[in-house]
């Protein structure tokens, strides 16, 4: 069978389920009232006391007090939290095993055991950035999660990004399915290969990764890059970390800054244009203090929360003395923490006019950047850069769903809306480390996980 008549069969297959799942009436047992809850919707403003939530279905029907449902099953909530699921806007997927590991972890098995932990940590929609290979998409894995059908995160894709030869994103990562074009005349027929897959943006990295590679790509490739992506109804997403870059991109119409800008300290004009041009920042905080933070032991670096999200063996690696002592002794220790601190400062210079601030972490990068406690990490590092914890919980949900343009149906809690959401132990309005105190996640109205800690 050709890969065009497959991918004909294919979305006729998922436009069946999804219909048929939109006219499927709805039965009693598919009813829950969740009760005397504290309900935070994603809106950002103050948590609701003694809240009841209905769920009929896949839908949530009613918010309210003192809710009746005749025939649903009753679940008391009191003393417990109730907050739309996470959504993370910069992962990867595929990428990750452990430091003894030689298999090749983009396998299907593997990426859906991935989408699986994200999700029992509460992370209900993912962004891939760019990194994906034909499988994902020869293979219906995107379309086959899309519809449903499918464990774990909704999976969104970049499909494949643009990088340069020789230059980022690194090879030896795995990043290996990216278009890398040495002249702007071959990026039109690069990009219409692109978007045969669909992708939901376009990914382009700019950076000499701390001076390892001798070039980053040219403005005049990545001007025709974002042209092209443009003339074809795609935003573009550029991985930066010099504030020189950054500018440049914002001049020549890049849609999503996909990191912090590490090295200095925005201007203020520059933040009045990414405002006045609705350019989308996702700061990856996590991925920053990551580049140093095992040296110096963490809080969390024995939390089960934290070790259940690791591959085998990068417990191990990250915390012998050696591989501390390495990272410590590193030329480049002292520059990761100063660029640390210069993304905390620039989040909050960006968040404050008002610019769309996103979640994203670039969790399954590499084996460092844990799948599902890097958000959750995320969320406490962006209230070190002085957001509130409601803030920062919208970032994570109302502000991610934006980005996707998925708000319609997720990102919030609120009647009519897809029922996605995570039931806490505590209120992270108080303490945003709360959010790991996961009692259960739901997707679509159903439990599909008592978090990362069950097993």
């Amino acid at each position: 069978m050709t890969i065009n008549k497959y991918h004909k069969k294919l979305s006729i297959l998922l436009a069946i389920v999804i219909i048929g799942s939109a006219f499927k009436p709805v039965d009693k047992t598919d009813a829950i009232l969740f009760t005397h809850v504290t309900f935070i919707d994603g809106n950002g403003g103050k948590p609701l006391d003694n809240v009841d939530v209905l769920v009929k279905g896949n839908i949530i029907a009613a918010i309210g007090e003192n809710l009746k449902a005749n025939g649903a099953r009753i679940v008391d909530l009191k003393g417990k939290t109730i907050m739309p699921a996470l959504i993370s806007d910069h992962v990867h997927l595929g990428l990750i095993r452990g430091p003894n590991d030689k298999t090749n972890p983009y396998t299907r098995d593997k990426i859906v055991s991935e989408l699986e932990k994200y999700e029992s940590y509460g992370v209900g929609t993912i962004m891939v950035m760019g990194t994906d290979r034909p499988i994902m998409f020869d293979g219906g894995i995107r379309d086959s999660s899309m519809a449903g059908l499918l464990p774990g995160a909704r999976l969104h894709s970049a499909g494949y990004g643009f990088g340069m030869p020789a230059g980022a994103p690194p090879v030896e990562m795995g990043m290996t399915n990216v278009f890398r074009p040495t002249s702007a005349t071959q990026i039109p027929a690069e990009m219409d290969s692109l978007v045969k897959v669909k992708p939901d943006l376009v990914k382009l990295w700019i950076d000499d990764f701390g001076g390892k590679y001798k070039a980053k790509m040219s403005p005049a490739i990545y001007k025709t890059i974002i042209d092209e992506a443009h003339k074809r109804d795609l935003r573009v997403a550029a991985h930066v970390f010099y504030l020189s870059d950054a500018r440049q991109l914002i001049n020549d119409g890049v849609n999503i800054i996909a990191h912090s800008i590490r090295d200095s300290v925005i201007d203020d004009a520059l933040v009045q244009k990414m405002k006045a041009n609705h350019v989308i920042y996702i700061p990856t905080l996590s991925l920053d203090e990551y580049a140093y933070i095992y040296a110096r032991k963490p809080d969390w670096i024995n939390d089960p929360f934290f070790k259940a999200s690791l591959e085998p063996g990068v417990y191990e690696l990250i915390t012998s003395e050696k591989y501390q002592n390495d990272l410590k002794n590193s030329p480049a220790y002292a520059k990761n923490m100063a660029a640390f601190s210069i993304a905390l400062k620039n989040l909050k210079k960006i968040f404050d006019v008002g610019i769309l601030v996103c979640l994203g972490t670039d969790s399954g990068a590499m084996m460092l950047r844990a799948q599902g406690f890097s958000e959750h990490l995320e969320l406490e590092l962006m209230v070190e850069a002085g957001l509130t914890p409601l803030q920062a919980l919208t970032v994570a949900t109302k502000n991610a769903s934006e980005m996707l343009r998925i708000d319609k149906q997720f990102g919030t809690l609120q009647k009519g809306k897809i029922a996605d959401f995570i039931i806490l132990n505590g209120n992270p309005a108080l303490n945003i480390k709360n959010t790991r105190k996961i009692l259960a996640v739901y997707k679509s109205g159903k439990e599909v996980s008592k978090g990362p800690l069950s097993n």
